[in-house]
């Protein structure tokens, strides 16, 4: 079963991205895989004060996923898994890829600010060369609607 990995942050560009992930996958018969990086700099404080924030941080993203899951569980009929992984985005985004043969299209949220796309984006255009697996742009913007008519 191919897979679509989207990547779930903060952005509101993100919402956009995990609409299509799982439109696309109820339409092709595949899955979605949502993965949550923290980066490495979260955590730069002392050992224990460190140990509480990754923690605090892993049920920030569980809570976060499950409304994603619930969604698409409930509209879509996709059960979605949920990775966490600590490291800097794109390292760990390919990294990932790479781990997960089933992975067959990345979902990128596209951000709608002047200064462009958005980092992660950014950053991943330029590895795109790289990747072995195609990337899906979703603008920010895009309505609903639009999602479901060429989804």
């Amino acid at each position: 079963m191919r897979k679509f990995l989207v990547i779930l942050d903060d952005s509101r560009e993100c919402l956009n991205a995990m609409r299509f992930a799982a439109m696309r996958a109820a339409s092709t018969g595949g899955g979605v895989t949502i993965l949550s990086i923290i980066p490495p700099e979260e955590f730069n404080h002392w050992i224990g004060v460190a140990d509480i924030m990754r923690e605090e941080t892993r049920e920030r993203i569980v809570a976060h996923y499950e409304v994603f899951a619930k969604w698409m569980r409930d509209r879509q009929g996709i059960d979605p898994e949920l990775v966490i992984r600590e490291g800097e985005a794109v390292h760990e985004i390919l990294a990932q890829v790479q781990e997960d043969p089933h992975i067959g299209v990345l979902v990128l949220g596209a951000g709608t600010e002047k200064s462009g796309p958005g980092p992660l984006v950014s950053a991943m255009t330029k590895q795109a060369g790289f990747l072995p697996i195609p990337m899906t742009l979703v603008p920010g913007e895009m309505s609903k609607e639009r999602l479901e008519s060429i989804t």
